[in-house]
C-alpha cells in the first residue's frame, strides 16, 4: 500500500527535524527512503512552497518528493492527488495530522495516519534495525571466545 504523506505536517513530529532547518526536507526524505527499503513501500510525500525556479517533482528512490509551487499548499495537491485517484485512493494511507486532509482521505476511502502514528512506525523500524547493528557488533567476553573454541575443537561435541 503506497503513502501520500504530508510532509510538513510530519516533520514537527520526527525527533530530531524541525520546521527551522534549511535541510528539513531532505533529512525527511533519508528517513522515508530506508522506509521504503525495509518495508518495500512507495511514498509520495508532498512539501509546501517550492523554490523558484527549482524542480517541482525529485525521485529519491521510492520515494518522490513533490514541492508545491506558490499559490497553492500541500494540503490542495494531496486533496487533487486523491481525487484524481478515484476508486484508486482506497489502496493508499495518507498521513497528516491535519483535519483538512483527513477529511479528504477519508471522503477518498483512503486509510488515514495521524503524524504520530506514521512516525511510531517509522521509528520502530530504525531502533529495530539499530538494535541489530549493536547486537551483531556486540564483543564476546573472553570466555564466551574460549567456550566457542571449545565447540568448535570438539567437533560440536561438550
Amino acid at each position: 500500500m503506497p503513502f501520500i504523506i504530508d510532509g510538513h505536517n510530519l516533520i514537527p513530529w520526527v525527533p530530531g527535524l524541525s520546521l527551522d532547518e534549511i535541510d528539513d526536507e531532505i533529512r525527511l526524505v533519508e528517513l522515508l527512503q530506508e522506509f521504503c527499503r525495509r518495508e518495500r513501500k512507495r511514498v509520495e510525500v508532498y512539501f509546501d512552497r517550492a523554490a523558484p525556479g527549482g524542480s517541482r517533482l525529485r525521485k529519491f528512490g521510492n520515494v518522490t518528493a513533490r514541492f508545491v509551487r506558490h499559490g497553492r499548499t500541500a494540503d490542495e495537491a494531496i486533496s487533487e492527488k486523491l481525487r484524481r485517484l478515484a476508486g484508486e485512493a482506497r489502496n493508499y494511507t495518507v498521513v497528516s495530522s491535519d483535519h483538512s486532509v483527513q477529511a479528504a482521505a477519508r471522503a477518498a476511502r483512503a486509510r488515514v495516519l495521524t503524524s504520530a502514528d506514521f512516525v511510531g512506525i517509522l521509528l520502530a523500524d530504525n531502533t529495530e534495525s539499530s538494535n541489530e547493528s549493536e547486537s551483531a557488533n556486540k564483543k564476546l567476553s573472553q570466555s564466551e571466545v574460549d567456550e566457542w573454541l571449545d565447540i568448535f575443537n570438539s567437533g560440536g561435541e561438550k
